[in-house]
């Protein structure tokens, strides 16, 4: 099976929310990327709510017609209370801090294992599919396995900063880890800084990927290539093996 890409559409957010008012429509974005061929959209909503609001959040969930996967950090109690009111297929847990400009590490899931176990249960009570965002780490990767999370997903910021340097290299951490997720019966998901340019070699070495959330890539891509011509572009990356 090809690996789904789901469209983080925090980004248009963050233009909306710069002039104020309703435009660009961030539900009308979430529509269309779903009609033009998206097989899941991403929000990673924050306690300031600088791009998503909780309010979008909710509002998306009442249109939704692919997979919803709802990102953030889950030591923040109202990010807790959103996912069970609004039950997405899939909640990826982020261990991001509050000033953090984005996302740039994994849960150390050997410290963090007790936390990690009892916020994953609270998550599964509701038959809510639970991913941990980890580094490409073995040791992290087989840790993750014991909180009873049913992914993880990979950061992939090394990757994409050494992959024009050397492609082998950029990749053998996250080939070490998908096998250990592999080993484990863990899915396995990647995003970060993956675009057009790196997308493929990732897929076609890691075949046990399932799923990509792709945000500032694509939608930087879709001003000068058109959303819908985008997602095709970015969907045909992952089909071409």
């Amino acid at each position: 099976m090809a690996t789904k890409l789901s469209v983080n559409i925090n980004k248009i957010a963050t233009i909306r929310n710069s002039r104020g008012g309703n435009n660009p429509n961030v539900l009308q974005v979430a529509i269309d990327c779903q009609r033009f061929g998206a097989e899941g959209i991403t929000v990673h909503p924050r306690p300031d709510e600088r791009h998503i609001r909780y309010a979008d959040v909710r509002e998306i969930k009442s249109i939704i017609t692919t997979e919803f996967n709802i990102e953030g950090n889950p030591m923040e109690d109202k990010f807790v209370d959103l996912v069970l009111e609004v039950k997405p297929h899939q909640v990826t847990l982020v261990p991001d801090y509050p000033t953090q400009l984005t996302s740039n590490h994994g849960w150390d899931t050997i410290v963090q294992a007790k936390y990690l176990q009892d916020i994953i249960s609270v998550f599964k009570k509701d038959r809510i599919r639970v991913s941990l965002f980890v580094d490409p780490i073995e040791k992290m990767v087989s840790a993750a396995a014991a909180t009873g999370t049913d992914r993880v997903e990979l950061y992939t910021e090394d990757y994409a900063r050494l992959f024009h340097q050397n492609k082998s290299m950029a990749i053998r951490n996250y080939l070490l880890a998908a096998q250990i997720a592999k080993e484990k019966n863990l899915g396995l998901n990647a995003g970060h800084d993956l675009d057009l340019n790196n997308l493929k070699f990732f897929a076609n070495n890691i075949p046990s990927l399932l799923e990509v959330s792709i945000g500032h890539a694509l939608i930087s891509d879709a001003l000068y290539f058109g959303l819908e011509n985008t997602i095709q572009l970015y969907r045909r990356q992952l089909i071409a093996r």
